[in-house]
């Protein structure tokens, strides 16, 4: 039952991705050129409404949606590793138009040469994780 609330929760996020243009290559180029305020409005309004829900649910304790408690991990501090992931993760989008939250969303909509770069976003977290302990 947890598996098909998650497909059917997957599911309408792609919807909203795709509805949004969120998924649109010629949104992520604009942004990429500076010249939308599109994709920057919806990057911010996530980040803002992550900052609230999060502390919510850490002032309240508020359960997952199954009754179990939900853990933030701490971060830890080292900066440098998040500029060389973030600007690789940032050098990835660019290049292939997406980020992995609307590839499998392009995907469902019929993009497929956005299945190579599902490929290779694959092999890549293989690689992290054969690496990620060195």
């Amino acid at each position: 039952m947890r598996r098909l609330i998650y497909l059917l929760i997957g599911v309408l996020f792609g919807i909203v991705l795709v509805k949004s243009e969120a998924a649109s290559w010629f949104r992520i180029y604009e942004m990429f050129q500076f010249k939308s305020f599109h994709m920057y409005g919806m990057i911010g309004s996530a980040v803002g409404l992550g900052i609230i829900v999060t502390y919510v649910i850490k002032r309240f304790n508020i359960k997952s949606f199954f009754g179990s408690e939900i853990i933030i991990a701490p971060k830890d501090k080292g900066f440098t590793r998040y500029i060389v992931g973030g600007s690789i993760f940032g050098l990835g989008w660019a290049l292939a138009g997406a980020c992995p939250g609307p590839m499998f969303a392009l995907a469902g909509a019929g993009f497929f040469p956005i299945l190579l770069v599902i490929a290779a976003s694959i092999f890549g977290t293989y690689i992290y994780g054969l690496l990620k302990d060195k």
